[in-house]
């Protein structure tokens, strides 16, 4: 079972996100907050594994928020919500940490699949809004970014850029001809190299790096 607390301001998109998730039986709607204050005590007490974040709240915004969320012990995974596709606080939350983001307007079925994505420790990069987003971010090809993946080995490069396209390990593996096993073990040497625990972020420095 999958524990999932909604943060949004706007009661109406709280109802909608309910409706949309509530008829899962894998996942649980543990609660709910109206802003970043909320939210903090809501995820002490409930200990979500993913939460729905919208960034633009009144008392704390989502952004704060996040910053807030994954600086815990054992935090749950952020999936980023936002009206607008190339929002900078999107951008910003991504580089904090966050593990994806959604539009609002997503269709459920894939809203659905996305928090599944993210409560299994992947990314929601694959739709085009993702990458537009990712892309964005990066106006150039920074040398820091090239310098860390120079540390990386040509399979572990190879992973990284697979990864950074939204692939999940398996279809990495499918890709690469290799296996499961191996595709898990380069990116943990990878997160390793690149001093993080994080897809969201590798993502970034394959981008930072231009390596797509």
């Amino acid at each position: 079972m999958i524990r999932v607390v909604i943060v949004d301001d706007d009661p109406m998109v709280r109802t909608g996100l309910r409706l949309i998730l509530g008829g899962e039986a894998d996942l649980d709607l543990a609660g709910e907050a109206a802003d970043g204050k909320q939210a903090m005590a809501v995820v002490r007490d409930l200990r979500p594994d993913v939460v729905l974040m919208d960034i633009r709240m009144p008392v704390q915004d989502g952004l704060t928020t996040t910053e807030l969320l994954l600086a815990r012990p054992s935090p749950p995974r952020i999936l980023v919500l936002t009206t607008f596709d190339a929002d900078d606080m999107v951008l910003r939350a991504l580089r904090l940490g966050a593990h994806g983001f959604l539009l609002k307007d997503t269709p459920p079925p894939k809203m659905i699949e996305a928090v599944r994505t993210v409560a299994r420790g992947e990314p929601v990069l694959s739709p085009s809004v993702a990458r537009q987003v990712i892309a964005a971010a990066t106006g150039g090809y920074e040398p820091q970014a090239l310098r860390e993946l120079a540390r990386l080995t040509e399979r572990e490069r190879e992973v990284a850029i697979e990864l950074a396209r939204g692939l999940s390990n398996a279809e990495i593996a499918a890709a690469l001809s290799v296996s499961v096993a191996t595709v898990k073990a380069n990116i943990t040497r990878i997160f390793a190299k690149l001093g993080t625990d994080n897809r969201v972020h590798v993502a970034m420095r394959v981008r930072d790096a231009g390596l797509l």
